[in-house]
């Protein structure tokens, strides 16, 4: 297990380096079964985009734009709010990542303890202390964040 962590871990310090300042754990091995849009609405089962090959709720549109990941989210009940990276007692977040050409890229989920979580494409799940850990040239930046009652 020490040679998988210790591969998966340099690698995901290289692809994002912000995860050597804020710190992150590796929480999964690698899957192809879902991704990390799936990961944070909590689904482990598919594969989430809006794309013909892929899982998206019926009456969203097909189009990637941070909108459309928004009306996807909103039929599991979540709502957009302030853009608030620490806990709030009550509230599930998730956090929408898109490249500077605003297209979504990365979604990432706050954890019961306040930590983030994340699905690195078909690689590992990890936490990450803070959303920044994952920002940088492949996911962009986090521009959109949403919210609802645990």
């Amino acid at each position: 297990m020490a040679d998988w962590n210790e591969e998966w871990s340099h690698w995901a310090q290289h692809c994002f380096p912000g995860l050597r300042l804020s710190g992150f754990t590796l929480t999964s091995r690698e899957s192809d079964e879902y991704n990390c849009i799936a990961w944070a609405a909590s689904d482990t089962t598919r594969w989430w985009w809006p794309s013909p090959d892929a899982y998206w709720p019926k009456e969203v549109p097909l189009t990637e734009t941070v909108a459309s990941f928004v009306a996807a989210f909103q039929t599991l009940g979540f709502q957009p709010c302030g853009f608030i990276e620490t806990l709030e007692e009550g509230f599930e977040k998730v956090a929408i990542y898109a490249s500077v050409d605003g297209r979504p890229t990365h979604m990432a989920r706050q954890t019961e303890n306040g930590s983030w979580t994340s699905k690195l494409g078909e690689g590992c799940d990890i936490e990450h202390h803070s959303l920044g850990g994952v920002e940088g040239t492949v996911y962009g930046r986090a521009v959109q964040m949403l919210k609802r009652a645990r």
